[in-house]
Formats: C-alpha cells, structure tokens, sequence
C-alpha cells in the first residue's frame, strides 16, 4: 500500500473525529461554567453570612442586630454581583439579651437560591440552594438594651 492509499482512506477522519469530540467538548464547557458559578455564589454567601454576623455583633440592640445584620449580608449579595432567585437571611439575636459580663454571640444564616436553568445542561437541576451560617462573639462588657 503506498504512501497515497493510504492517506485516501483516511479521508473524513478529521471531519468524524471533530463531531465526535465538539458536543463533549461543549458539555466539559457547560460544567465548569455550572460549578464556576455555584463555587462564586458560595463564597458570596459566606461572605455575607460573616458579614452579617460581625455587623450585628457591633449592635447595642437585638431590633439592631437583626436591621444591621440584614442590610449586610443584602450589601454584599450586591456587592458581589450574586442574583439569587430567592433570598433568605435571619439574624438570631438571642446573646442580646444575656446579662453584662457573660459571654453571648449571634449569628448569621444566609441562603440564596442560584438560578442555573440558562446554563442547558440536561441532568443539571434548575436551580442550586446555598446556605452558610457564621457566629459572631458579642462583646461580654458591653452595655446592651
């Protein structure tokens, strides 16, 4: 067989082997942009979950813990340029009302639905429910009302 057979029957190979490999290609591309998106809006649900607790810990008040901690945890959804389909955000603010000179704390629940029905992705669920907690230290000697 000369060098000219040869290269005659592997005519199309090249044409085969790109269909083949395209639509993995494309379904390897759609994944990484699915948990690029899920690993982003997890740290800003982190973030705001830390937030929030630390705002609300600076609070002299359980009413303004709970104000401060919710306005935080929304400002850094925003900041991070997270669109959540639903959000949910709570502020226990329970160590408020423990004596001067116990040690109390609050904490911070954040939970963000992240939208992942545009990405296509058969198998992929249409949405990704994230939640982070995080507890903050209130300060033991600190006048409290």
């Amino acid at each position: 067989m000369t060098i000219a057979e040869r290269l005659r029957d592997d005519r199309g190979a090249l044409s085969l082997e790109a269909v083949i490999l395209f639509p993995v290609l494309i379904l390897v591309l759609l994944l990484v942009i699915a948990f690029g998106r899920i690993g982003s809006a997890d740290n800003a649900v982190d973030t705001a979950a830390r937030n929030a607790a630390r705002a609300a810990s600076l609070e002299r008040t359980g009413g303004a813990a709970s104000s401060a901690g919710s306005a935080m945890a929304r400002s850094v959804l925003s900041q991070q340029g997270l669109q959540c389909t639903s959000t949910s955000i709570s502020v226990s603010t329970g160590g408020f009302a423990a004596p001067i000179g116990e040690p109390a704390s609050t904490t911070a629940t954040v939970t963000c639905v992240v939208n992942l029905s545009d990405i296509g992705l058969p198998g992929l669920p249409g949405s990704k429910t994230l939640t982070s907690s995080f507890t903050s230290s209130i300060d033991s000697y600190r006048q409290r009302g």
